[in-house]
């Protein structure tokens, strides 16, 4: 852990949907208490299972458009027909006291937040392949057969960019995937410089 003088950085996590990214971030808090969460806020309905506060901050799209005017977000992106966004004064707040933060978002959410944190630690969940990552989003059982299908083209484009990401990895055993992300976090913790 860094002294609270050092300003804190940012952790940005990415994957295309179905991908893990959920599970692992879930994991690396539960290993590094101390690093900060960023929970976004999205207008998409809340998934059985998901708390307001927790998973997301469920906000209408009032809420949200009057976000954007207002300058509320640090990034912002529509997906999958919903939007999604991050607290800007949450992020100002966190890193001006040493925090560091995890962002689990998506790759344009990424582009954004580069062009004003560019030392981000910024590391891309890829499935073993796409006939994999169409068995995940099957079996979650969560949409249909339409929905699977637009996430599969999505999941595509967002591969195509993960050159944007330092990090790549490829997520076929959850248990080792979560040993080799915690393994680089702590390592970039550690010695808190920019590789690549």
């Amino acid at each position: 852990m860094k002294p609270a003088s050092d300003p804190g950085r940012l952790i940005i996590v990415s994957a295309p949907s179905g991908g893990g990214k959920t599970t692992l971030c879930r994991a690396l808090r539960q290993r590094m208490p101390d690093l900060g969460y960023s929970v976004s806020f999205t207008t998409r309905p809340a998934r059985p299972g998901e708390q307001d506060g927790v998973d997301y901050h469920f906000i209408d799209l009032d809420d949200f458009e009057k976000g954007i005017a207002e300058k509320r977000w640090a990034e912002w992106a529509v997906v999958h027909g919903n939007l999604y966004g991050t607290s800007a004064d949450f992020l100002r707040q966190a890193l001006v006291a040493g925090q560091d933060v995890l962002l689990d978002i998506d790759v344009q959410g990424t582009r954004q937040l580069l062009a004003h944190f560019p030392d981000s630690l910024t590391i891309f969940i890829e499935p073993p392949s796409m006939k994999v990552l169409a068995q995940r989003l099957a079996g979650r059982g969560t949409d249909d057969p339409q929905t699977v299908a637009r996430r599969l083209r999505d999941a595509e484009q967002e591969m195509a960019q993960r050159e944007l990401y330092r990090h790549r990895i490829i997520n076929g055993r959850i248990e080792a995937t979560i040993e080799t992300l915690v393994a680089l976090v702590e390592k970039e913790r550690a010695t808190g410089r920019k590789e690549g």
